[in-house]
């Protein structure tokens, strides 16, 4: 299958996979229900590409197996968090500000996320999945490494962020466990890593190069436009630690704290 054919294909599974979303947050009156719906996509989109792609057999396998397996642990955490617990914020101001055209815009919204979608599985899945022949084995060795440290890292920034809303001794305070001493946000970062992974995978590749836009478009994403901006903007309103919080925590990249 061709890529032309193949990202035709990719967009209507994301299209489907919106459309099955927004009609669940209907039922369910949540939309944060999309975020779950978000990582399983771009997981499916993995298996996809690798199945067609016409790269060597290693290579098609560890794009399936990585960007599977990445997108079942993140859709079902999100799902967990998700699911029966009250709407993310960010989606209740959206619902608020729209008003009664509120279903129709999430609707539109809903589908102009398979925009990023496609641009992250585009130029992190195609170049390597349609590559000629093995990168180096350096090149395999530093994308699973860089998997594994993503993956592993995510789900440890996810589990004490996790265990920290369960103490109901820590209600109203800021998360400083963990990795988030050292970080304001080490899930994001994480993520951010995910994405680079799949850039060794592309080394030597016709194209290849198309696999620098993955992590690029992820870190504009969540320090940008969707992530970092909005929920720091609510987390010093809500929180009074959280000004301190942010004048001594690194950002994005786990670091010492500041004195």
């Amino acid at each position: 299958m061709t890529v032309p054919h193949v990202l035709a294909l990719c967009a209507l599974i994301c299209a489907g996979a919106k459309t099955a979303a927004w009609l669940l947050q209907r039922r369910t009156g949540n939309a944060g229900i999309v975020d779950a719906a978000w990582a399983a996509t771009l997981g499916t989109l993995a298996l996809l590409i690798a199945e067609a792609g016409d790269a060597p057999r290693a290579v098609r396998l560890a794009i399936a197996l990585m960007g599977g397996l990445w997108g079942l642990r993140l859709a079902a955490y999100l799902w967990r968090r998700n699911w029966g617990a009250p709407e993310d914020f960010r989606y209740a101001q959206l619902r608020a500000r729209w008003g009664r055209q509120a279903q129709l815009k999430l609707f539109g919204f809903f589908q102009f996320q398979n925009v990023f979608t496609l641009l992250l599985a585009g130029s992190a899945f195609v170049p390597a999945a349609y590559r000629n022949d093995l990168p180096p084995p350096a090149a395999f060795a530093a994308a699973v490494a860089l998997w594994l440290a993503a993956v592993l890292g995510e789900a440890l920034a996810d589990a004490q962020m996790a265990a920290f809303r369960r103490d109901r001794t820590q209600r109203g305070q800021v998360c400083r466990r963990g990795l988030w001493r050292w970080s304001r946000h080490p899930n994001y970062f994480f993520e951010c890593v995910h994405w680079c992974a799949y850039v060794p995978l592309a080394w030597g590749a016709p194209h290849g190069a198309w696999s620098l836009l993955a992590p690029g478009v992820m870190a504009v994403l969540l320090t940008r436009i969707s992530g970092m901006p909005l929920l720091e903007t609510e987390m010093a309103r809500r929180k009074a630690g959280y000004a301190e919080y942010i004048r001594t925590t690194s950002a994005l990249v786990p670091w010492p704290p500041r004195a």
